[in-house]
């Protein structure tokens, strides 16, 4: 189980010094701005603090040192819509009925289950927590959580750039559309140089938007396209990693993983196009902090990074130019092993200890109490949020959700990483994956097995009778929507 010992912080004097920062809930919220960085499908091994040899993120490393990175951060699905909506929201994806990216389709022995399209508009997000406190607010970048009358600027902010309608952009480089796949297309940058990238240009819109909200409240959401497919880099960073891949191993069709008799992940870390969008990525970090520290802003805003699902690593074919490899993690985005769902988390809040980390498991869920708590503003009481705030952590102080408590993942879909319909749950160290088709179940030691290759499910058949027993009346208490066999026609 987790214990209170989990919280590992590397400073001695945290408590003290959060003695003068992070405000508890309550006070006059006018002081701390809040800067949320987003990055699409980034993996937990592909930041250098996480531990990746080859992405070069001096800037996110810096983050690190001088905030608290959390160890064992979730996202609350292994894909991005039903993330995106949890972060907004505070809310789980199978309470909200959005469980799958918006547009997947995909069936298989069993026909997936029905999901929302959009964030319906009845729910409270972040946008209008914030906005409905006085601060000015502000999306850029990626949403995919609705189309036309369900975008940010309906959803609680007052400004948007950039948004466009699907999960990913149609080109990083100008025009930045897709004429094959219109709903790709990014808006507001027609007048764009040739010589322009995406990444940069959303990093320019976030760093006018500091400057010119400098003297009143904000909360910026800079949400990067990066590092979703298409892998599309600058030609002189691409050129950078192949050279530095020149004495390194590739990958090759011999060290791919097997995943299940289904998917093949990568082993190792080798596409220099990925791996120039990380730095590309890392380089936006860098502006936005400096933008902060230019504008007197560093002491006064609340900065969290975080990805939306796990590096996509697993397909259902052979491909060793996959995007990345989230070894120790198993598979990637798309499947419930820890590679498609653990992510990184970084976040740096005024007069919180620098340098520190946090091991105590936790989810996007988490992350809009987290916020209201920190900034100050009461949230909470008249919502029923599936999230507790990890401000009581970065503290010093003990976990606001219970040791023994559990968290869930419910994703009664197929996904093209070759995955299938599947649900989990995690309490304390041991972590129970349910496959929907056939009903087994695989029992994991996360604490002594991060690879989740020892299934102890027949070892201790009580422990992953009980699990599942907590994982299915869950799923009933929160309405989810259930994958569900198809209909068999009758007799001619």
């Amino acid at each position: 189980m987790l214990r209170s010992s989990a919280v590992v912080v590397t400073l001695a004097l945290l408590v003290a010094s959060l003695g003068s920062g992070c405000r508890p809930a309550g006070e006059d919220p006018s002081r701390f701005n809040v800067v949320l960085i987003v990055v699409d499908d980034l993996g937990w091994m592909d930041v250098g603090s996480y531990g990746s040899a080859l992405y070069e993120t001096p800037a996110i490393d810096k983050l690190a040192r001088d905030g608290i990175r959390f160890t064992q951060f979730y996202s609350a699905s292994p894909v991005c819509s039903p993330t995106r909506a949890s972060l907004m929201t505070g809310r789980h994806p199978a309470r909200l009925q959005l469980t799958n990216w918006i547009g997947g389709e995909q069936n298989g022995l069993l026909n997936q289950a029905a999901y929302v399209r959009q964030l319906p508009l009845a729910e409270r997000t972040v946008g209008e927590v914030f906005s409905e406190a006085g601060y000015a607010t502000a999306y850029i970048g990626k949403w995919h959580l609705g189309k036309r009358g369900f975008m940010p600027t309906d959803q609680g902010f007052m400004e948007s750039f950039a948004v466009n309608e699907a999960g990913q952009p149609g080109s990083y480089f100008p025009p930045y559309e897709n004429p094959s796949w219109p709903v790709t297309n990014v808006p507001d940058l027609a007048d764009d140089s040739p010589d322009a990238y995406l990444t940069d240009r959303l990093t320019d819109v976030a760093v006018n938007y500091i400057a010119s909200h400098s003297e009143s409240p904000f909360l910026l959401v800079l949400s990067h396209y990066a590092v979703h497919t298409p892998l599309q880099a600058r030609d002189s960073l691409r050129a950078k990693y192949e050279t530095l891949l020149q004495t390194r191993q590739r990958e090759d069709e011999t060290t791919m993983i097997e995943e299940s008799g289904r998917a093949f992940a990568k082993s190792i870390q080798d596409n220099p196009s990925y791996a120039a969008m990380v730095e590309s990525t890392d380089s936006s970090v860098d502006r936005v902090m400096q933008a902060l520290g230019e504008n007197d802003l560093l002491d006064q805003t609340i900065v969290i990074f975080v990805s939306d699902n796990g590096g996509l690593s697993t397909l259902s074919t052979k491909r060793p130019r996959t995007a990345t490899s989230n070894l120790p993690l198993r598979a990637g985005k798309g499947w419930l092993y820890e590679g498609g769902i653990r992510i990184p988390l970084i976040i740096k809040a005024p007069g919180a200890a620098a340098g520190g980390t946090i091991d105590a498991a936790s989810m996007t869920t988490d992350l809009l109490p987290t916020l209201a708590d920190l900034a100050g503003i009461p949230y909470g009481a008249d919502t029923e949020l599936d999230g507790v705030s990890l401000g009581g952590l970065l503290r010093g102080e003990s976990s606001t959700r219970d040791e023994a408590s559990a968290l869930y993942w419910h994703f009664p879909h197929y996904h093209g990483s070759g995955n299938r319909p599947s649900a989990a749950i995690r309490v304390g160290d041991y972590k129970l994956v349910e496959w929907f088709e056939d009903g087994s179940t695989e029992l994991y030691d996360i604490s002594a097995d991060v690879s989740e290759r020892t299934n102890l499910a027949e070892d201790h058949p009580e422990r992953a009778s009980e699990l599942s027993a907590d994982l299915h009346e869950w799923l009933q208490s929160v309405g989810a929507n259930m994958a569900t066999v198809p209909s068999t026609p009758g007799p001619q």
